[in-house]
């Protein structure tokens, strides 16, 4: 069996190689009561969510634009119906799953109260830049599930709507997605230069 041709064996098989290079870096055993592997899997997921957020942006969304302006071309049905409820499960999914490594990354490091109080639980630096960072991808998360993917599953005709609710659920799941889009940029420079300074 060839663990290429399936992406979950492919993605499994990326973990495994990453735990190998970790224990061959660092011996054996690898420490998992410190922050470092909680961090770690809060990067991986954070590349998916955040990588699907951007290929809806800047991808799908202008890509289906197009394809209904084109009266004469193939419309965009094979995206609505293949592709977008396969990358919406590991969108919503991802968001989860990077809230909450970041949250036992922050637990693990005795930053959780310090990242939620904006800095006024310890260091006061860290803890404004991480809190500014982990309450942004909170917002974001927020904008996933309650207003990305109830408004998806009435424009993807997962749960019945009128023509007049999917053209709602339209405006609400785009703006979301356009502001979780717009919220992700000074997120990631929080938690990027959390611990290596601000790039101004």
């Amino acid at each position: 069996m060839n663990l290429l041709n399936n992406h979950r064996y492919a993605l499994m098989t990326g973990i495994v190689l990453a735990l190998i290079i970790a224990v061959a870096l660092a011996g054996w055993p690898l420490s998992v009561s410190g922050p470092s592997l909680a961090r770690w899997f809060h990067i991986v997921a954070g590349v998916f969510w955040i990588g699907l957020l951007y290929y809806f942006n800047v991808a799908q969304t202008p890509a289906l634009a197009d394809a209904a302006a084109d009266k004469g071309g193939p419309g965009g049905a094979g995206i609505t119906k293949y592709v977008a409820p396969r990358a919406l499960f590991w969108f919503r999914w991802g968001a989860v799953a990077t809230w909450l490594t970041g949250a036992w990354y922050l637990t693990r490091s005795s930053n959780f109260v310090n990242a939620l109080t904006l800095g006024h639980g310890g260091h006061e630096q860290y803890g404004f830049v991480i809190g500014v960072g982990a309450w942004l991808g909170t917002i974001m998360l927020f904008n996933v599930w309650v207003l990305i993917w109830p408004n998806q599953k009435k424009i993807l005709g997962i749960v019945p709507a009128t023509d007049e609710e999917k053209a709602k659920a339209r405006k609400t799941a785009g703006m979301a997605s356009r502001i979780n889009f717009v919220l992700s940029i000074p997120m990631l420079l929080c938690m990027a230069s959390a611990f290596h300074g601000l790039p101004f």
